[in-house]
């Protein structure tokens, strides 16, 4: 009776778990003696202006809307409507064009209202504008 012979199926993975380890250990020797590369970066002079602090949004909690304006000495605040929004930030960026914009609202304001504001400020290519939030204290 003869025997048919099947080829083999089967991988011995033995001999790749050796290299592995081995490759391991030569990582593990060698990884603490290779000294990072130091990177000695450009030095600028200071710089001639100094950063805008950014113009805030204010949306209180019945929805009405605040613009303030702060800089190194003063702080002022203003009510206004959508319309002088757009307009007083529109004139703002003339004169400071890379000037952030933040939208800074009561966390009982409706989503809805933030998002009309930001969606206003974008129709009117208002630039750099971002949201304020107040970090929590671990």
């Amino acid at each position: 009776m003869p025997r048919s012979r099947r080829a083999m199926s089967e991988i011995n993975v033995v001999p790749y778990i050796d290299v592995m380890l081995v490759l391991l250990v030569i990582f593990m020797i060698t990884a603490p003696l290779v000294n990072p590369g130091v990177i000695e970066l450009p030095s600028v002079g200071k710089s001639s202006q100094p950063p805008e602090l950014p113009l805030e949004v204010v949306i209180k909690a019945d929805a009405s809307l605040v613009l303030r304006e702060r800089s190194k000495t003063t702080a002022s605040e203003r009510a206004v409507s959508s319309a002088e929004l757009v307009a007083a930030l529109r004139e703002k960026q003339k004169t400071h064009p890379e000037q952030a914009v933040v939208i800074a609202a009561d966390k009982d304001v409706r989503y809805e209202e933030v998002l009309k504001v930001m969606d206003e400020l974008q129709k009117q290519s208002v630039r750099r504008v971002g949201l304020l939030v107040k970090p929590v204290a671990r």
